[in-house]
């Protein structure tokens, strides 16, 4: 990816939350898997009332924007850390259903998630081959269920 994407991917942003009255600061930065766009501020609360909406209203804004573009892995945009957060403890809950799946034998079910909810879940349950994961439902919204293999 070139620097020059990167550069239009934090004026969109930039240009999407002044819009919206905000003023923020916004910068990119590369992660394993693609690239972040980190978004900070007072404003930045706004983005995050009832549970992140606005935030990922505005990742949807972005990867519709970019997805074509951006080949190399996946757009991130966070505010405040708050997606960093929210991951890590979506990995955590993950690792947890896993262990209980494995003791219990099982299949434990958590969502309904988003797509990117459900990416997080799949990549964290992948790192252990005694366990595995699939997805259910046929909306916007899936299950993720968990079961020993």
């Amino acid at each position: 990816m070139t620097a020059r994407l990167e550069d239009r991917m934090v004026a969109f942003v930039e240009a999407v939350t002044k819009a919206l009255g905000l003023s923020l600061v916004v910068a990119s930065e590369p992660i394993e898997d693609g690239t972040r766009i980190t978004v900070d501020g007072d404003g930045g609360q706004a983005l995050l009332r009832r549970k992140g909406a606005g935030l990922d209203a505005l990742q949807h804004l972005v990867n519709a924007a970019f997805r074509s573009e951006h080949t190399k892995g996946h757009i991130v945009v966070d505010c405040l850390d708050y997606r960093k957060s929210k991951d890590e403890e979506l990995r955590q809950t993950a690792v947890l259903l896993a262990e209980r799946a494995r003791a219990t034998g099982e299949t434990q079910e958590l969502g309904p998630l988003n797509p990117y909810a459900r990416r997080i879940v799949h990549l964290a349950i992948a790192e252990d081959p005694t366990v595995s994961s699939e997805s259910i439902g046929d909306a916007f919204l899936k299950t993720v269920l968990i079961s020993t293999q």
